[in-house]
């Protein structure tokens, strides 16, 4: 096949894992993959990130640099029987390699409970060491089994560093680029429709040129918007369109918009989207951006998934229209989630702070001899079920992570917290 018919994310395909830019903190030396290329010791593992930043490029680079049988699988057509018939030659192999040979399953997470099961036991015996790449999160779409016996890692959105040494490294040394003189004046735009993916930057950045002609070529931002624009592709589950579509989604739930929520829940319903992955998003929803502003909210998602599970499609786009509908419709408040960010902060700061003596537990006796809980008082004991005590380490005592918002709601709980403690958390 001549080079001008490969397109240009293939071609530029790294080689070896010192050419492949990005995921710093599994290349690096030191790292995960250096030291089991270094050591000739590789756990199976599971590879979870957005499309585009390189999961299947890194399974072939550490099957290459040690020198592993390398087979691949697709999730999206493949069974019970194909992952059997390679275990059977992984098998055979296995006899005449000097390490385990090494299964890809490219989008694992569409891989059912049977399919799953049957890798179990060559992945138990080393047999086979699997590499899953998923772009969903592997504690939903893995059964646990699986799971607990592979590696998780976690593969980033590639940086605008990162994307801008990609388009250097494609202008100076691929095959068919070198032939041109290309002038890029901006990449605002080609960084910002690419989303942090190395695939669509080269191929935008492939149309683009393809667009053009004469003795220079000379790229901007209008002509870079125009390419993606014209590029916009139907909805794809494991692309960028399943990124945006969710986003919209989430987002018009969060601005009080049941309209666009259902609209959007409608493009997602009709490009195949799993309506159980729709259903979890909703129940973070129902924490993060309503919360304590109407507690049923959880409830309500919490059900919608479970229903899902049930009941399945076409039915269950029902369910999940009715849960939007009424998370959209409901008072907003994100105060737990600030309330839950801001302790992991102070968490950052001051490190590991001493439990205060009165709220440690005692199980020992020589726990009870140094002090353990003993100037903890029972809250019940109390009248409405109340002692004011301290809770906090001594060092940020009465420091305030969580703010009520300004609901009907919340404004009950900020009066009941503000009789209990009176001015001591600014309630």
């Amino acid at each position: 096949m001549r080079s001008q018919d490969i397109p240009l994310p293939e071609r530029m395909r790294p080689k070896s894992l010192s050419d492949y830019i990005g995921q710093k903190h599994l290349t690096e030396k030191g790292a995960i993959f250096e030291t089991a290329i270094r050591t000739g010791i590789l756990p199976s593992l599971i590879l979870w990130g957005p499309p585009g930043v390189g999961k299947t490029t890194l399974a072939r680079l550490i099957s290459q640099e040690m020198d592993r049988s390398f087979f691949t699988l697709s999730a999206i057509n493949s069974g019970v029987k194909e992952v059997r018939e390679i275990i059977a030659k992984a098998e055979k192999r296995g006899m005449f390699d000097q390490g385990n040979p090494i299964l890809f399953i490219d989008e694992i997470h569409r891989f059912s409970k049977s399919q799953q099961d049957s890798l179990l036991g060559a992945v138990e015996n080393g047999t086979i060491v699997l590499i899953g790449a998923t772009t969903e999160n592997p504690s939903f779409e893995v059964i646990p089994a699986l799971l607990s016996r592979c590696q998780v890692y976690t593969l980033e959105h590639f940086s605008q560093n990162e994307l801008e040494e990609i388009i250097q490294q494609a202008l100076t040394k691929d095959v068919e680029l070198q032939k041109l003189n290309i002038h890029i004046k901006e990449k605002n735009a080609l960084f910002r429709y690419s989303g942090g993916d190395a695939r669509r930057l080269l191929n935008l950045l492939e149309i683009a040129i393809s667009r053009e002609s004469g003795a220079e070529i000379v790229l901007d931002d209008e002509k870079f918007k125009v390419v993606a624009q014209n590029q916009a592709s139907r909805y794809d589950k494991g692309g960028e369109m399943h990124y945006d579509i969710i986003s919209a989604f989430i987002k018009s739930i969060r601005g009080s918009d049941p309209n666009a929520a259902v609209y959007w829940l409608a493009r997602m319903i009709e490009g195949g989207e799993d309506p159980k992955f729709i259903a979890r998003r909703l129940i973070i929803l129902a924490s993060e951006d309503i919360g304590n502003a109407n507690p049923t909210a959880l409830v309500m998602a919490n059900n919608c998934f479970q229903a899902i599970e049930r009941i399945g499609m076409p039915e269950g786009r029902i369910i999940l229209s009715q849960c939007a509908v009424y998370l959209a419709s409901s008072s907003k408040s994100n105060a737990s989630y600030m309330a839950i960010k801001e302790a992991q902060s102070e968490v950052a700061r001051s490190g590991d702070l001493e439990v205060p003596l009165a709220l440690r537990n005692a199980p020992t006796k020589l726990m009870k001899e140094l002090g353990y809980g003993d100037e903890y008082q029972y809250s019940h004991d109390g009248e409405g079920n109340f002692i004011e005590q301290e809770f906090l380490p001594k060092e940020i005592e009465g420091q305030k992570f969580y703010e009520p918002g300004k609901n009907a709601r919340e404004e009950q709980m900020r009066q009941f917290l503000k009789v209990r403690w009176k001015n001591k958390y600014g309630y």
